[in-house]
């Protein structure tokens, strides 16, 4: 089952504190901008300034806020342009485009690309496993979850994807099974239940039209008039 790809603006995402087992593998950039300090000293501000603005930017981006997510990241740009950290910048990038991928909205990432020399080797890898490009190589580069999701074959159920904790990460798995045609139904229903689960909205909203459209293709009449009651009453809070 493909799906069309859309241009994705890259996603990005810090772990704070207000969400540790959300995005653990995301919290990666947390982590690195906390290191920035010295050890037994306050962190330097433009690292805590960084990681909330991308932390408030990801959570717009699933939330399907319209003008939040634009202006948190021009925060966190701003905080990192203040250390000059290139490799920190690119990461910002590929995590927010990460966000976007788990909403289905596929495609290049030219934010990232244009930052891509400067990022590490492992999130190269991470971008071209976003797209359903990664090779080989990439796998062993990738976070163990994301490991199994790379490997796994044609109509992979849900279980690939259940040993994933973090939900975005597990939202991210489900879309790169989905464009490389390799997800089954029950891939698409957990996805639904993690973005319900969540209260995110735009993922939620996309993989609910996956769903209909499963259900319009096995002529499940009842199914289609209740997925659509469903879509509707998401789509009707205001953004």
């Amino acid at each position: 089952m493909a799906v069309q790809a859309r241009h994705a603006d890259p996603g990005s995402v810090s772990g704070g504190v207000a969400a540790p087992r959300r995005r653990r593998w995301l919290a990666a950039l947390g982590a690195v901008l906390l290191a920035a300090g010295c050890a037994g000293t306050p962190p330097p501000d433009w690292t805590l300034d960084a990681k909330a603005a991308i932390d408030a930017a990801v959570r717009a981006d699933l939330q399907g806020l319209s003008r939040v997510p634009a202006q948190a990241h021009q925060r966190a740009r701003a905080a990192l342009a203040r250390s000059g950290r290139l490799d920190l910048a690119a990461r910002a990038e590929l995590l927010r485009c990460a966000a976007r991928v788990a909403s289905l909205e596929i495609g290049p990432c030219p934010p990232f690309d244009a930052l891509a020399s400067d990022a590490t080797a492992a999130d190269r890898a991470y971008a071209r496993y976003l797209v359903g490009a990664a090779t080989a190589d990439d796998v062993a580069r990738l976070p163990a979850h994301h490991r199994a999701v790379a490997g796994a074959g044609r109509g992979a159920d849900a279980a690939v994807l259940e040993g994933i904790d973090d939900p975005l990460a597990r939202l991210v798995g489900a879309a790169v099974l989905l464009q490389t045609e390799r997800a089954g139904p029950d891939v698409v229903a957990l996805a639904v239940r993690t973005s319900s689960e969540q209260g995110w909205r735009r993922p939620l909203l996309a993989w609910l039209h996956v769903q209909l459209r499963l259900a319009q293709q096995a002529g499940a009449l009842d199914e289609v008039a209740r997925l659509q009651r469903r879509i509707d009453f998401v789509a009707s809070v205001p953004k």
